[in-house]
């Protein structure tokens, strides 16, 4: 599973807001509203279409997990179709031509495909076939279902940790990984350098918001920030938070914004060889274990370690917590055939042999219990850190909200006014941040 980079996020919130209502209006496919639809029997012929926003050697490893249904359903013919985000993915719902099951890397739009009907419910299917959700762990059992309509299932999960440049770390007399914010902030300024010119050759940990993996719900968990008051509203405004965006402004600070800004430019895309991590122009960073391939495959030359992520002095209960998400699968408003799509999907989310393979093959985190425990799960040193993430009991999921990821965007629109020096007050700030949050949910009927 990939996040989507910010602009497409963006984006797909934007389109999902505008055009969900109209999905929810379009016809529906049998097994909606009327009980579940029939599985198919093992020997019938049926084809089923998925679509997904893999591509590349990625795309052809969920292909591969696609064709072992067909040792359940031999005559079954299934065409993946890559490269289809949230976009294109509501553009065939609400155009009458959906496929079959739905594949999507955007869990912060999870409450509007369930609030608005967009995926089908699962719980009829759920309920028949006996399927016990116990064996999927807490955190990604929340990203797939929104105020219990379970609307979509797992397909792996991605959990996110510290990276750490052994090289660049040594040079600097380091030895081991931060744990502390305050011992993050003194190695970052450590292991950075700058030319004769006073600009930015190597910075020790990069904090701009919202940058490769610096997302506010990535950093929430690790301050021990929330999105919501016990009311359900907007709950930023709070010393968590707080502590969290002047910990990012001290890094900040300490660079200078604009030479920050400058060296920023200079960096390659986040899924590019050309990643600052790669080309060893950061020394520390936060990303998901995904990235333990890409440096594999891309930058194998590179010398690092993995951690979980730092946290407060104060909070020293919050460390190894961390932030999980995931692909999700659902069935689409109109889906041709939901009987067989729910199995095609109960088979990639609880098959225990195909989840570990998958997840040998693309090098994301098993999205049940039994696959992570499983022998056959290729775990190295690095892995190792968000496989024990990952059973810790302490991750937590995306917020979810009927806005897509709105809220998340308003935050980081925030971060990045208040890291360039724009905010004076950084709760007061917040507080308003709220009060648009909540006035856009309400505005929304959900």
């Amino acid at each position: 599973m990939r996040s989507l980079p910010r602009a497409a996020a963006v984006s797909s919130a934007v389109a999902l807001a505008a055009s969900l209502a109209a999905c929810a209006a379009g016809s529906g496919g049998s097994g909606q509203g009327s009980g579940p639809a029939a599985a198919p029997a093992r020997d019938a012929e049926f084809s089923l279409t998925v679509w997904s926003n893999y591509s590349g050697r990625e795309q052809d490893e969920v292909t591969k997990a696609l064709e072992s249904f067909k040792e359940k359903f031999p005559n079954a013919v299934i065409e993946h179709q890559g490269s289809q985000d949230d976009d294109k993915i509501t553009a065939g719902i609400r155009g009458g031509n959906p496929p079959d099951v739905a594949l999507s890397f955007t869990t912060d739009n999870i409450g509007q495909f369930c609030s608005s009907g967009a995926f089908q419910p699962l719980k009829p299917y759920l309920d028949r076939d006996g399927v016990d959700l116990g064996q999927i762990p807490d955190a990604v059992r929340s990203y797939t279902e929104y105020k219990g309509n379970r609307c979509a299932m797992p397909m792996l999960s991605d959990v996110y940790g510290l990276y750490y440049n052994k090289e660049l770390l040594a040079a600097a007399g380091i030895t081991a990984p931060p744990r502390t914010t305050s011992e993050l902030l003194d190695f970052a300024k450590r292991t950075t350098r700058r030319a004769a010119d006073g600009s930015l050759e190597v910075v020790g940990f990069l904090p701009s918001m919202p940058f490769y993996a610096n997302r506010p719900q990535i950093w929430a968990p690790h301050f021990g920030a929330e999105w919501e008051t016990a009311d359900g509203r907007s709950g930023l405004a709070t010393p968590e938070w707080a502590a969290m965006l002047e910990f990012q402004k001290r890094l900040v600070d300490f660079y200078g914004h604009d030479a920050l800004e400058r060296f920023r430019a200079g960096l390659g895309q986040e899924y590019s060889a050309d990643h600052a991590f790669h080309r060893q122009k950061i020394a520390m960073m936060v990303d998901g274990e995904y990235r333990t391939a890409f440096l594999a495959d891309q930058a194998p030359e590179v010398e690092f370690g993995t951690a979980p992520f730092p946290v407060p002095d104060d909070r020293p209960d919050l460390y190894g917590t961390g932030f999980t998400t995931g692909t999700i699968m659902g069935i689409p408003k109109g889906a041709g055939n939901p009987g067989a799509a729910w199995e095609l999907i109960k088979h990639l989310a609880l098959d225990t042999d195909t989840v570990v393979e998958l997840a040998n093959g693309i090098k994301n985190i098993p999205s049940t219990k039994a696959a992570l425990a499983d022998p056959g799960l290729e775990v190295d040193e690095n892995f190792r850190t968000f496989v024990d993430l990952a059973t810790s009991g302490k991750l937590r999921g995306n917020p979810v909200t009927p806005i897509g990821d709105a809220h998340i965007k308003a935050v980081g629109d925030f971060a990045t006014a208040w890291q360039a020096g724009q905010v004076p007050d950084v709760l007061a700030g917040l507080r308003e941040v709220d009060r648009r949050v909540d006035e856009q949910i309400a505005k929304s009927g959900k």
